[in-house]
């Protein structure tokens, strides 16, 4: 099909193929391949990651980029795969999405087995459709492809940012030591390796400080314990410590001051009404000042 190929390789032993970087100083020439896996295993390495091709999984190599394959043979002894080659400047007019390194997509969307359908069909003719229709028809599995790419990588989950990622790490640090009353900012910043300057400076990124923060998370943790508790299984003073307060008084002084009833009065409500409890955050909003004054305190 002009600059474009169809090939369809069967095997009943494993292959082996290598593009190196003294290759592509040899060959310049920049080729992209699409693998369709019928039969076997593709398996590819390169500079970021080994994976596993399995029938009905999609591939595209890149000729630019170093890679080794290996064409695995399946349980019936044979390895069958169809694969097209297209100049990679011709690719991009149908796929935007970055394949610098390559591309695997398992074969779930429809677009794809389309695809697969018309390039075969395309290969097994005997000349009956004709140059121009079958140009046609593996230009629109071109863009069948890209649009199955594109679909993906719509419903893919946006890609975090290194201070989000490292935010993360401060919040889940923050939830595993709650119950420790010597939790501080030195602390968190040491058990996620980052400087407390910059611990500071990601807890902004949530537009609070770490004393609200820890204020927050304690009281919210002990009201939902107060609420799904028994009495007799679990004092108030074990859960005043169990969240990392240094003392029942102080627990009970704060938590009244934020809701409004000490522990045991909200604990005797909870119990006789079978309130529903709601996020914390939104008692928070309701108390500015209180939650204010309480988080001085734990400075």
């Amino acid at each position: 099909m002009g600059a474009i190929s169809i090939i369809r390789q069967r095997s009943a032993a494993n292959l082996f193929f290598r593009r190196s970087r003294q290759h592509i100083r040899e060959d310049e020439t920049d080729l992209s391949i699409l693998w369709f896996v019928k039969r076997g295993e593709l398996a590819v390495s390169n500079q970021c990651d080994v994976k596993v091709a399995r029938v009905g999984d999609f591939i595209i190599t890149r000729s630019m980029s170093p890679f080794f394959m290996e064409c695995r043979t399946g349980g019936d002894g044979m390895h069958e795969v169809l694969h097209v080659t297209v100049p990679t400047h011709i690719l991009r007019g149908f796929v935007r999405q970055d394949f610098s390194t390559g591309l695997f997509m398992a074969m779930e969307r429809a677009e794809l087995a389309l695809a697969e359908t018309l390039l075969s069909e395309v290969f097994a003719d005997d000349g009956r459709i004709g140059e121009a229709s079958a140009r046609l028809l593996v230009d629109t599995a071109l863009g069948l492809i890209g649009n199955a790419i594109r679909a993906t990588e719509d419903m893919a989950p946006p890609r975090q940012s290194i201070s989000e990622r490292r935010l993360e790490d401060v919040l889940r640090f923050i939830e595993v030591h709650l119950s420790d009353p010597l939790l501080s900012t030195a602390m968190v910043a040491k058990g996620c390796g980052i400087s407390p300057r910059y611990l500071s400076f990601l807890l902004r990124l949530r537009d609070t400080s770490f004393s609200e923060l820890v204020w927050e998370q304690r009281l919210a943790k002990a009201k939902a314990w107060l609420s799904s508790s028994d009495p007799r299984d679990i004092s108030i003073s074990e859960i005043a410590y169990g969240v990392g307060f240094k003392s029942p008084a102080h627990f009970s002084r704060m938590f009244k001051r934020v809701f409004g009833a000490n522990p045991r009065e909200y604990r005797g409500e909870s119990v006789a009404e079978q309130t529903v409890i709601a996020p914390a955050a939104e008692h928070f909003a309701d108390y500015p000042a209180q939650y204010s004054a309480a988080s001085s305190l734990l400075q």
